[in-house]
């Protein structure tokens, strides 16, 4: 297959053109490189005859067309998209612009390829998303891909926005679609803004380790390598129309990850004191959702996948990729908005 990848310079964008290259496919890269895109993402690939690499933002329609129109690609993986929510708290219009808009921009080009090309039937739109759009659980409970939607961020709220155009498309128009909605995602080339990350690097800076409220926010976590697998897996097999929800099936509470971060880099990278001894409590992110848990019975039965990391294993290899990588992350580090507390203007 030759697959055009949004947002491939990406976190999980990245993951998915280096397996999707690892297994023969041909992939072209679209991405705007922001703040959060990296080239060394995927230089693994990058001398590949198999990788192309176009420099283009999806809200502009004119440069996506011409993208659809050079490289012909037989499937499409969206991925691209603003995902902090703490940035979406800061400057929601990026959100709306990028994840609406250019969802749509993605969208009508496709559909106008597709239809150029007399709508082969391998022809796919997979659209990635989030379970942040199904809002906030209790105690007890899971997200289907039936559970309704209560976005309840501002980018929630855009990618919430963005699945409703994707369904749309496939409704109104006879766009072939399938959708996914990931759990919280982790594991090598994590732009360091993120939870994991930033507790393996303020630990080792000998930084506080900054945890909202009581660290007692419930994630369901899931290794971004096993999250490429399920997303290829998906797009050669998923029924069209479908939405899958993936997951880890590693749930834990923020403060249970922090302290396992840190008895990790305990073993590894052994200081005086405990790691564990950093961790200070903050003001707690303005309206953070209390729990995630995805139901992943849809994906298991209908098309046989499960995760193959446990959460224990998932972060020992990431503990060990990020001591192993500082020249990655020194790079990033410079980057707007890196090591501050964002979304706070709230």
């Amino acid at each position: 297959m030759k697959i055009l990848v949004t947002g491939g310079a990406g976190f999980i964008g990245s993951a998915v053109v280096r397996l999707a290259v690892s297994r023969g496919h041909e992939v072209v890269n679209l991405d705007a490189m922001t703040y959060a895109g990296c080239a060394a993402n995927v230089a693994p690939v990058s001398d590949s005859p198999l990788y192309a690499f176009e420099h283009v933002d999806i809200r502009d329609r004119a440069a996506v067309d011409r993208v659809f129109s050079t490289h012909q690609p037989h499937m499409v993986m969206h991925l691209a998209a603003e995902s902090h929510v703490d940035r979406s708290i800061d400057g929601p219009s990026d959100f709306v612009e990028t994840n609406i808009t250019g969802t749509f921009n993605m969208l009508e080009a496709a559909r106008s390829y597709w239809v150029s090309r007399e709508k082969p039937d391998a022809f796919r739109f997979h659209h990635i998303s989030t379970d942040e759009v199904f809002g906030s659980l209790g105690v007890v409970g899971m997200f289907t891909e039936t559970t309704p939607y209560d976005p309840r961020s501002p980018y929630s709220a855009s990618k919430a926005a963005s699945d409703h155009l994707v369904r749309a498309w496939a409704e109104t128009y006879g766009l072939p679609v399938v959708l996914t909605n990931c759990s919280n995602n982790y594991g090598p080339y994590h732009f360091p803004e993120k939870l994991v990350p930033v507790v393996i690097l303020n630990a080792l800076a000998g930084k506080d380790i900054p945890v909202y409220g009581q660290g007692l926010n419930v994630r369901d976590w899931l290794y971004v390598e096993d999250h490429a697998d399920a997303l290829l897996l998906v797009l050669e097999k998923g029924a069209l129309g479908r939405s899958y929800n993936i997951g880890g099936e590693n749930e834990a509470r923020n403060i249970d990850l922090v302290r396992s971060i840190c008895g990790i880099l305990d073993a590894k990278r052994p200081k005086g004191t405990p790691y564990a001894e950093q961790i200070t409590y903050v003001t707690d992110r303005a309206g953070h959702d209390l729990r995630y848990a995805i139901d992943p019975t849809r994906i298991r039965d209908e098309l046989g996948w499960r995760p193959s990391v446990t959460l224990e294993e998932g972060l020992e290899k990431t503990v060990q990729w990020y001591l192993d990588n500082e020249e990655w992350w020194r790079a990033l580090q410079q980057r707007d908005g890196v090591g501050v507390r964002l979304g706070v203007k709230a």
